[in-house]
């Protein structure tokens, strides 16, 4: 599925792809804690997985607004 909004016609094909993003945001936040506790801790991994981690949350919350918009009453 492309990332561009204006393709995503299907909603069902939507929130498969929402929830795989949220379960690849989940084992990033796995695998960030596992290099965290080891010693030396591998940096420039840590802030490439962060950054991520962060773009995966960027992401869900697009897509969380498409399909959940604000309505103003």
């Amino acid at each position: 599925m492309n990332d561009d909004i204006s393709d995503w016609d299907d909603e069902d094909a939507l929130r498969q792809k929402l929830a795989a993003l949220r379960e690849e945001h989940r084992d990033l936040d796995a695998a960030i804690a596992a290099l965290a506790d080891n010693f030396p801790v591998d940096q420039l991994q840590l802030g490439r997985l962060k950054k991520k981690k962060l773009m995966l949350k960027d992401k869900i919350a697009v897509i969380e607004d498409y399909l959940m918009p604000d309505i103003i009453a």
